[in-house]
């Protein structure tokens, strides 16, 4: 009696350790910018006056519940900025994302289908940017990009343009920076999911007679769906609360979340409107978190 005993306690502790993990990293910290954004502006340090403090206990809080405001969250719909800069962040990420996927496929694709010996010393070369900090990253796209960088030095001096492209500080450079900076994250996925396919399936379709790209459609593609989507949503769910690259390599027209979500921070100090911004993003990626976590939880029980 005492094995099976054993094994539940055993079960239990392992569960806990990731539930007290998320609670102690996601769970509080969200209940704190809930709190944060039901609360009102004010000129103090902190910028906001909190309804109840949680120090009083949850029996205070109750009684205050209906003191709660929502001022903030009003704002968000009375505001057309907040929804250009929702729309922004969607548009752009789901551009980067398609781009990304565009260039990450034929690069997992070869480095499935070389030799077993050199498929680790070309996965170390996918992931080799994450050596460096990413904010250096970054920085070294503006001295490429820019007016005087050296791609538009490079391509004045073949005679391709007479004058410089304006990359800098435009939408098309965020989409840059964003698939330079997350194609590992793609790649990653859709390497595990290529590699895993059974040789054999597409050479009982060679042998049927259909061609290498019909090979490719209706085998290697459908096949490695999961690794596609799991990859999309590992650059799409970042890519639209990202902040330092439009900052960096965006104008000033440039609309995204993160840089509207810093301004109220830390510009117009209305941490009750920052804090529902970050809320309402937080719920607006919540069903692809969900079914990023169900992919993963079905590709582990295979």
């Amino acid at each position: 009696m005492s094995a099976p005993s054993d094994r539940s306690l055993a079960r239990r502790l392992a569960l806990a350790v990731p539930t007290l993990w998320m609670a102690a990293l996601f769970l509080t910290p969200f209940a704190l910018v809930a709190k944060v954004s039901l609360s009102t502006p004010a000129l103090s340090q902190p910028p906001y006056a909190p309804v109840f403090a949680l120090a009083e206990g949850a029996a205070a809080a109750l009684d205050k519940f209906g003191e709660l405001g929502v001022a903030a969250y009003r704002a968000l719909l009375d505001d057309d900025l907040y929804l250009a800069s929702y729309l922004g962040s969607l548009r752009l990420a789901a551009i980067a994302t398609a781009l990304t996927l565009l260039v990450a496929y034929p690069l997992a694709l070869a480095i499935a289908r070389a030799p077993r010996r050199r498929r680790a010393g070309l996965l170390m070369l996918a992931i080799a940017p994450f050596w460096t900090s990413f904010l250096i990253r970054v920085y070294a796209w503006i001295m490429l990009i820019k007016d005087e960088g050296l791609i538009n030095h490079a391509l004045m001096a073949s005679g391709l343009v007479a004058e410089p492209l304006r990359i800098f500080a435009t939408d098309a450079a965020v989409v840059i920076g964003v698939v330079y900076s997350y194609l590992p994250f793609m790649v990653m996925p859709l390497y595990a999911a290529l590699e895993g396919q059974d040789a054999a399936l597409r050479e009982a379709a060679a042998d049927l007679g259909a061609p290498p790209l019909r090979v490719f459609w209706r085998v290697t593609a459908p096949l490695s769906l999961p690794g596609v989507l799991a990859g999309s949503l590992l650059v799409f769910i970042p890519a639209v609360g990202e902040f330092v690259i439009p900052d960096l390599l965006g104008g000033s027209d440039t609309l995204m979340i993160g840089r509207t979500l810093w301004a109220e921070f830390f510009s117009n100090r209305d941490w009750p409107a920052a804090a529902a911004v970050a809320i309402v993003m937080l719920a607006m990626l919540a069903p692809m978190l969900v079914l990023y976590e169900r992919l993963q939880m079905r590709e582990a029980g295979r």
